[in-house]
């Protein structure tokens, strides 16, 4: 990756303030009560597989929904959105055969975000509005068979990950991206092959940005799914210049505490946070309201844990406008002077 910081304000605001992320999209997205034909539209009226579901297609079937959820979460406060692309590869497409949309649905869903984020800067110069590149990890796992009787096998390879990532890196950023977000990291090795499309991009003359990365701490046993702890995480991506590093879903933010926590303590850039509004419920839904989730994420800011916070799954406006009010009180973590440690990068 490019070694010369690019030209953002985010580097400037991240050592003045705690920068507020916005919660989940598909969260919201549920509360439309959408059918089968809000997804086709008339562009995909006839289109063989069935779409209902992916939530992707609707900044081009009904981005009017997309525009108002990102309005909503920067009315809540919010001073960056994520775009709607978490879905947004040839390899996740391609369930819905839909892998020939890649780029423009990448490049919609960053326009989209981009003219929100601009419609509320003009009224509110003092607090500039950001848009993430949201690059989710795909339905494939690089480090890991999906069949128990071939371990061996593998559903996805380096080169056809780091392909589709660099298709997603370039509408994300020719729509407008202030900056790419690689997000619910599972697998490193998947992370790793979207790094190295990000630098590819780069090294080809695309516009450069920033680089924010989000691991997923699946469980109590404090590692990710292909068995990473997070220092071990930490230390596989360590050497690329990073705008910050976090961890995000799987947990409400009372589990995910102690591992951001230990996450503050070994990495020299800038330590995100945007767990769950909880624990799933018995119903796949969550249940922690919006006071509930500030209060609990209160803890990070107060121990100076985190530069950047919001929320994921089951978090709406309104747990983002309860996080913005107390995000003002706190002062964001500074960048620790850390000394060289040995280790061993996977």
């Amino acid at each position: 990756m490019k070694t010369t910081r690019p030209a953002s304000p985010l580097y400037d605001i991240l050592q003045q303030r705690i920068l507020v992320l916005d919660g989940a999209m598909g969260t919201m997205i549920q509360r439309h009560p959408l059918t089968e034909e809000d997804f086709r539209g008339t562009r995909f009226a006839d289109h063989p597989k069935p779409l209902r579901g992916n939530n992707d297609l609707l900044s081009l079937t009904r981005p009017d929904i997309i525009r108002g959820i990102h309005a909503e979460y920067f009315a809540a406060g919010a001073d960056m959105v994520e775009t709607n692309t978490f879905s947004g590869t040839t390899i996740a497409q391609a369930d819905y055969g839909l892998e020939h949309l890649a780029y423009e649905l990448n490049y919609e869903s960053a326009r989209i975000a981009k003219e929100v984020a601009d419609e509320f800067t003009a009224r509110e110069p003092h607090k500039p509005r950001f848009v993430a590149g949201a690059i989710g990890p795909t339905n494939r796992t690089a480090s890991l068979s999906p069949d128990v009787n071939r371990p061996g096998f593998r559903a996805v390879t380096f080169d056809e990950l780091a392909t589709a990532y660099h298709e997603q890196v370039r509408g994300l950023v020719e729509g407008g991206s202030d900056t790419l977000l690689i997000e619910t990291i599972f697998d490193t090795l998947n992370a790793k092959a979207a790094l190295y499309a990000v630098q590819k991009f780069f090294d080809e003359g695309g516009r450069v940005v920033p680089v924010m990365i989000s691991g997923t701490i699946t469980d109590a046993s404090g590692r990710t799914l292909s068995g990473q702890t997070v220092e071990a995480f930490w230390n596989s991506i360590s050497h690329l210049p990073l705008l910050s590093v976090g961890l995000n879903c799987a947990l409400g933010a009372d589990q995910l505490h102690v591992y951001v926590k230990e996450l503050s303590r070994i990495a020299d850039v800038h330590v995100s946070a945007y767990p769950n509004a909880g624990l799933p419920n018995a119903f796949g839904g969550y249940d922690e309201s919006a006071q509930e989730f500030a209060a609990v994420v209160e803890n990070y800011l107060k121990e100076g844990i985190v530069t950047v916070a919001g929320g994921c799954c089951g978090t709406t406006p309104q747990h983002i406008a309860e996080l913005a009010k107390l995000a003002e009180k706190y002062q964001p973590r500074q960048l620790p002077n850390l000394p060289p440690q040995r280790a061993c990068r996977a």
